[in-house]
């Protein structure tokens, strides 16, 4: 005789109550709720202890971290210089400096390795190095669950957001396609 077996065979064959069978007669009676499906994705990175996210569509390549070369009477503020990505030299910028983000103040990372790296925008047909801190992958999310950023954010990163996404107990900032590759291209005229 099996015990394991026959334990389960009396809790599988118990008689079931009328309340019980009432419950789930009207949960399955129910329409299914409307669930919306995704129509957007992004990929969400760590910038100093801001998570942030931008569209899929403006990520060229994700490259390992290089370094950054100056360039003469141009680096400074947001504009880095620039780098070897591939064999192709790249403008990098710091989304840092344009949104305002202390990034001394990182977040704190306990049980697995975090690396930083270059993350390639093609904005508005040129393509920029941004340096990240930590990438955490592509999200699939619906539009319609993005939620206005908070009125007490910095403002210099409140303007570029499209929106706040809660994704995996985090809230990350969705940046605006359109206004990101806007700044970016203007730094470099």
């Amino acid at each position: 005789m099996n015990l394991p077996e026959d334990a389960a065979r009396r809790i599988l064959e118990r008689p079931v109550d009328d309340a019980y069978r009432a419950h789930w007669a009207e949960r399955l009676r129910r329409p299914p709720a409307a669930v919306e499906s995704p129509d957007a994705s992004a990929l969400v990175f760590r910038v100093g202890a801001e998570w942030l996210a931008v569209a899929a569509a403006m990520v060229d390549s994700v490259a390992p971290m290089a370094s950054v070369h100056r360039v003469p009477h141009r680096s400074g503020g947001a504009l880095l210089g620039v780098v070897n990505v591939g064999g192709r030299l790249v403008p990098a910028l710091s989304l840092a400096s344009m949104l305002g983000i202390d990034e001394a103040r990182g977040a704190v990372v306990t049980g697995r390795h975090v690396f930083a790296r270059l993350l390639v925008l093609d904005c508005a047909g040129q393509p920029c190095a941004l340096p990240v801190a930590e990438l955490k992958g592509l999200v699939r999310y619906s539009g319609a669950h993005l939620a206005a950023p908070a009125a007490t954010i910095d403002k210099g990163l409140g303007r570029q957001l499209a929106g706040v996404l809660s994704h995996d107990g985090l809230l990350v900032g969705v940046l605006d396609p359109g206004l990101l590759a806007g700044h970016c291209t203007g730094l470099l005229r």
